[in-house]
């Protein structure tokens, strides 16, 4: 068990002072028996005249501000102090597709209705490009144990495509990605989620933070080498087995399991996990850029105790003004 650090900021800037519509969060990580929010603090410059919290129908926390005030700047500044365990689930797993099964039938009445929604392809496959390439890790001769097969294709996604940074746009559709053999982070978990709903399995997409520290000796990680899809959100993929519930999936990485993962959002679309949507009321040209930076650092080692905010020393930072003061260094330290 040990606590991460996340720091999340998004600044819009104009070319003159505009007013701004409505805007809607997903910063806040979901919170479990795996993950738990110790700490947190929400910036936002100029003040928003309304801030109030909700849930989505996936239980995902959803943040939304309105404002009255007009800038040349919009700033979000989202810190947060989570507690973090690795999740043995997987361990647990005992399901299979049987031999020459077309799809996999292992979910209960109940369970079958209750995940229609994630067990649906979402993306036309009209020459079954997807289906075929899923296939692959389906046994013809014997039963094939669904966790093994999920993980070689994460394991195959990762060793066998390119991975490029994208950071505006939507994602690839499935078959795009198998054809270039290259993506992003969420045409990865796209692709894998699709693949994993051909064989009639549930999964969604996950959105969140990844930790890409010093992974080979940190106490955070089993890993041995730093991951990709770090300084920004990243998306990988869950999939449901009735044995032991939703397991998480990176195929950017080679992931299985929740280790270095956070979760801020579980959909079963992308466009249902957009971190920050929102509108400005001024001309098209008004809109000069966004920056966006996120930083996800371990604290400490934690083994049972409590965790507080204190607030740093005054004296150790420069006079800041207030749209500064929104991109300073964390106020959260580790008591």
């Amino acid at each position: 068990m040990f606590a991460l650090s996340l720091r999340h900021t998004t600044r819009y800037s104009y070319r003159t002072a505009v007013g701004f519509g409505e805007h809607r969060m997903m910063f806040r990580p979901r919170e479990g028996v795996n993950q738990r929010v110790i700490a947190s603090r929400l910036v936002i410059i100029p003040e928003p005249i309304e801030l109030r919290f909700t849930q989505d129908v996936f239980g995902n926390w959803i943040g939304l501000a309105r404002f009255d005030a007009q800038a040349e700047e919009l700033t979000f500044d989202s810190h947060v102090m989570l507690e973090h365990t690795r999740s043995g689930a997987a361990d647990a797993a005992t399901d299979v597709i049987r031999p020459l099964a077309a799809r996999f039938d292992g979910y209960g009445e109940d369970e079958a209705v209750d995940l229609s929604g994630s067990i649906q392809t979402h993306f036309p496959d009209p020459d079954g490009e997807v289906k075929l390439w899923a296939s692959k890790f389906v046994s013809r001769l014997g039963p094939t144990d669904v966790l093994t097969a999920l993980s070689a294709m994460t394991q195959a996604i990762r060793s066998e495509f390119r991975y490029a940074q994208r950071l505006q746009g939507g994602c690839q559709s499935p078959r795009e990605t198998l054809r270039l053999r290259r993506g992003s982070c969420r045409d990865f978990a796209m692709l894998m989620m699709e693949a994993a709903r051909s064989l009639g399995l549930a999964a969604r997409f996950c959105s969140g933070y990844i930790y890409c520290g010093d992974v080979a000796t940190s106490a955070a990680s089993t890993s041995t080498s730093a991951h990709r899809g770090g300084g920004h959100t990243h998306a990988w993929v869950s999939v449901y087995l009735p044995s032991c519930g939703w397991i998480e999936f990176d195929p950017t990485n080679g992931i299985v399991g929740n280790s270095d993962l956070v979760q801020v959002a579980v959909v079963r679309d992308p466009r249902q996990a957009a971190p920050l949507t929102g509108s400005y009321m001024g001309a098209a040209g008004d809109f000069l850029g966004m920056e966006v930076a996120v930083d996800v650092d371990v604290a400490l080692p934690h083994h049972g105790g409590a965790f507080a905010p204190v607030a740093q020393n005054p004296s150790a930072s420069p006079s800041l003004t207030p749209s500064q003061q929104a991109l300073a260094p964390s106020l959260l330290r580790v008591a």
